[in-house]
């Protein structure tokens, strides 16, 4: 199968996809969330000729989470065109809101080579793969306060799993970035390389993997992320707390404010 928006390249035992939307620093809109799932949906049905994944960015960044200009678009339209659109929005955010999800049900171990900003559902991407390796280059933030919601794809329960509670806490309600080695000292990543070394340290690392007996590489992986169920209850949890802020003032504030570039003023309705 083809993609616009990824690109999947296959070597071995080993594939890369390339999330592709450099432009836009992989901004997920609904065309790459679609792909996304499709292309995993793909590479499950090819275990175990296909023994690991690689995920990666094109570009300067891993991903840069939910596309806000999209959402801008959203806030901008008018209410004659309501009830089909709302429906519309709703199955792209439960369609978002599954990437992450998506991952740990690969039988294949997911190796995310982080090369650039990973922020927002980007780092719940990141978090819900497998090993993390980074680039120097790349940077993390739980972005989402500054978007007036709450972390999705069950970040609220890997970020304090990987990295425990207090760092969590700072990550989500501040909204800062951090830079790569901040994040190997929090547990968020195995390892950090310089960025010209990114791949070859991912494919190394993949390859190793996938030299091993496969069934025994799956269940292996299956073992180690036998707590998931209870990430999959905090991300049907973290879809329904963000219910009161979507519709608010500050929801819109801090979409347009982002696209205006200007310092959001909130009201706390």
């Amino acid at each position: 199968m083809s993609y616009e928006t990824l690109q999947l390249e296959r070597t071995g035992h080993v594939a890369v996809l390339t999330l592709n939307r450099p432009e836009k620093l992989n901004a997920i809109d609904q065309q790459l969330t679609r792909e996304f799932h499709q292309a995993l949906d793909e590479l499950e049905g090819e275990f175990p000729d296909i023994r690991v994944l690689i995920l990666t960015g094109a570009g300067r960044g891993f991903c840069s989470g939910a596309d806000v200009g999209g959402q801008a678009e959203g806030l901008s339209r008018p209410p004659s065109q309501g009830s089909e659109q709302r429906s519309t929005d709703a199955a792209f955010a439960e369609s978002i809101l599954a990437l992450g999800p998506h991952l740990p049900r690969l039988p294949q171990p997911v190796i995310a080579a982080i090369n650039g900003v990973a922020a927002g559902a980007g780092l719940s991407i990141a978090l819900a793969s497998d090993i993390r390796i980074a680039s120097e280059q790349a940077r993390f933030s739980s972005i989402f306060v500054k978007r007036s919601l709450v972390p999705d794809n069950g970040a609220s329960y890997l970020l304090p799993a990987l990295a425990g509670a207090g760092v969590a806490s700072e990550m989500a309600l501040t909204g800062r970035i951090y830079d790569a080695q901040w994040a190997l000292q929090k547990g968020l990543v195995n390892k950090v390389v310089p960025a010209d070394q990114l791949m070859e340290e991912a494919r190394s690392m993949a390859e190793e993997i996938a030299s091993n007996p496969p069934l025994a590489v799956r269940s292996t992986k299956q073992l180690l992320i036998s707590h998931m169920p209870e990430m999959y209850r905090v991300a049907r949890e973290e879809h329904e707390a963000n219910a009161p802020s979507n519709g608010s003032e500050d929801r819109r504030e801090a979409v347009l404010s982002f696209i205006e570039k200007r310092e959001p003023v909130y009201k706390g309705r």
